[in-house]
């Protein structure tokens, strides 16, 4: 018989390498255990062998399971969403208490830069730095959003469709 490890042609043994079966020469045998399974049935320690590898198993299918489920990444934020003008809003705000945008980034320890961006709304800011401008602004910045709702609130859109684009020919 061939070695599984080494490919030397050898009297051979089953050994568990790993977790893995494999037909061992006595030169690579050292680096496997004897196969359990092989244990007479009466025997307690095929038994607990067999027992504690279907525990394993079933707990790695189980991890993997839940790792291929689809998840939802907006359920994860609880329903809740930034507000549209979020920029106008802390703006108005950091003004009403009559502060610059140097002064207030300042204040809540971020780059006067990262404000300004935040504030004209070419960045949206992290849960972390919104908590901080709420809690320095006391405004709320986030809103419950619901589910199933229409989008535009069932008005008809005044944009662009495909409507406008296909030339329909009456015959």
């Amino acid at each position: 018989m061939i070695c599984e490890m080494c490919g030397k042609d050898a009297p051979c043994r089953a050994m568990m390498v790993q977790g893995a079966k494999l037909n061992l020469c006595p030169n690579c045998s050292k680096f496997g255990d004897s196969d359990k399974r092989n244990v007479t049935p009466g025997s307690n320690n095929g038994a607990s062998y067999s027992g504690s590898n279907n525990a394993i198993i079933q707990e790695r299918l189980e991890k993997r399971e839940r790792r291929m489920q689809t998840r939802d990444i907006y359920s994860a934020n609880g329903g809740v969403e930034l507000i549209a003008d979020y920029g106008e809003v802390i703006r108005k705000a950091r003004e009403k208490r009559g502060l610059t945008a140097e002064e207030f980034a300042q204040s809540i320890n971020e780059k006067k830069g990262t404000i300004v961006k935040i504030e004209s709304q070419d960045l949206v800011p992290d849960d972390k730095i919104i908590a901080k401008l709420e809690k320095a602004l006391s405004i709320k910045l986030k809103e419950a959003i619901k589910e199933g709702g229409v989008v535009g609130g069932g008005q008809k859109s005044q944009g662009m469709t495909l409507g406008n684009f296909i030339k329909v020919e009456k015959k």
